[in-house]
């Protein structure tokens, strides 16, 4: 039977929340499972009732568990993003919300890792420290950012380091992402670049270390609830910025205003929200979401499920791996009987790499057929593509995609390189339809 699986939600990338228990194996993650019952499918088309989210919900209150992983209700959010966690509050975009260029505010995904700070009146005097390994330390407002920098748009893809979770067997730990963990939207700011050069990098200037305004879950003062960093090449790319303007718009609170990082194709955890704290390291960062298995792969294969431990054969999650998505049809669509081409869009990305080509199957992968793909904006914008399925006949069929990099890697038929937090996980996305 055709069928969806939910997932289990995470507070964190290592704790499961309270919501999603009871219902773990119903309506979620959207892996497919082949069969005959067309009552299935009808499963697949159906919707799940909404989970009101309120803000004082989402700044930590405890609210009445709900039986399973759901859509919900947040100012702002399309009602069809999915709830995947409330403490903190995670809500990840269906591909077929993903049709878009330019990803909208209002389907953007949603991921937190504390509570969410109280915003704040003036927002051009929020303050960013830059200090450490630097011969100025600075404290800059959002006005002095503005007046004193070249301000820079780009249109890039952010992608939390799970994405793609939920397609690891065993399970791995943390919120069960399909493919929705992403968005490309249009960010405005400053070159960090710009930024670190202007407090005179020390030649001990090797790594950063970011810090937001979002307390920790528990409330506890003396804690980030996340503080990641990177190396400082990276920092200095020119594509990372300091960015105040989402879509054109003051960035919304819920994204990080009044001021964020973006860290272009590597995983969003670099991009903290209410950022106020750039602190430069001779050393690697050591921060809250650093070290062990936090946003770290094994660089030798290990036995899925094995409870490693990150100190030995793992290193940092750096480029985000390659992906593509079918943003229409969306799964689970019907189709008029006699429907013989279907059209196809869709996205894909490839972390700090290019996308080569896109091609879709519609005989699960004994046959190829190359897409169409749109010229990005920029570097690190995501390809759309578009094509047509050729359908021999009525009745049901699954589409597949696969993307291949500048480097010729493509994706896997299957999640690779399992770990215990369900990191890099970027097999073929597929959907389901039927003709008839």
């Amino acid at each position: 039977m055709l069928k969806e699986v939910q997932p289990r939600d995470a507070a964190d990338e290592t704790r499961a929340t309270s919501t999603t228990d009871a219902a773990a194996t119903l309506n979620g993650s959207r892996r497919l499972v082949l069969g005959s019952s067309l009552a299935a499918l009808g499963l697949a088309l159906g919707g799940l009732p909404r989970l009101a989210v309120s803000p004082a919900a989402a700044q930590g209150a405890a609210p009445a568990a709900p039986k399973g992983p759901q859509p919900f209700d947040y100012p702002g959010k399309d009602k069809g993003l999915t709830l995947l966690g409330d403490r903190p509050l995670v809500a990840e975009t269906p591909e077929s919300l993903l049709d878009d260029d330019t990803t909208p505010i209002s389907k953007f995904f949603i991921r937190n890792n504390g509570q969410i700070p109280e915003p704040i009146k003036d927002a051009e005097a929020w303050q960013l420290k830059i200090e450490g390994e630097v011969d100025k330390p600075l404290t800059l407002t959002v006005a002095e950012l503005k007046s004193r920098f070249t301000p820079q748009t780009f249109r890039m893809v952010l992608e939390c380091g799970g994405n793609g979770r939920s397609f690891y067997q065993p399970a791995a730990r943390g919120n069960q992402w399909t493919n929705g963990g992403a968005g490309c939207a249009e960010w405005t700011g400053v070159r960090l670049a710009d930024v670190l050069k202007a407090a005179g990098l020390k030649d001990t200037a090797k790594f950063t270390g970011h810090f937001g305004a979002d307390p920790h879950l528990s409330g506890d003062t003396t804690r980030d609830a996340i503080s990641r960093g990177m190396p400082i090449e990276k920092a200095l790319e020119p594509h990372s910025l300091i960015v105040w303007a989402m879509n054109g718009e003051p960035l919304p609170h819920i994204h990080g205003g009044p001021l964020r990082l973006v860290v272009p194709g590597w995983p969003a955890s670099l991009s903290s929200k209410w950022l106020n704290r750039i602190l430069v390291r001779a050393t690697p960062h050591d921060g809250q979401g650093m070290g062990g298995t936090s946003y770290r792969i094994p660089t030798v294969p290990i036995v899925p499920g094995t409870n490693a431990d990150g100190k030995a054969n793992f290193t940092d999650m750096t480029s985000m791996p390659l992906r593509a998505i079918i943003s229409s049809p969306a799964n689970g669509t019907r189709l008029p009987a006699a429907t013989r081409e279907v059209a196809l869009r869709g996205a894909a990305w490839a972390g700090d790499h290019e996308v080569a080509r896109v091609e879709v199957s519609f005989d699960a992968g004994q046959r190829w057929h190359a897409m169409t793909l749109a010229k990005p904006k920029n570097r690190y914008d995501w390809v759309r593509w578009t094509g047509k399925a050729a359908l021999p006949s009525d009745g049901y069929f699954e589409l597949w995609v696969r993307a291949t990099d500048s480097r010729g890697v493509a994706q896997p038929h299957v999640a690779t390189n399992w770990n215990p937090q369900g990191y890099g996980s970027n097999p073929l996305h597929r959907v389901a339809v039927l003709v008839g």
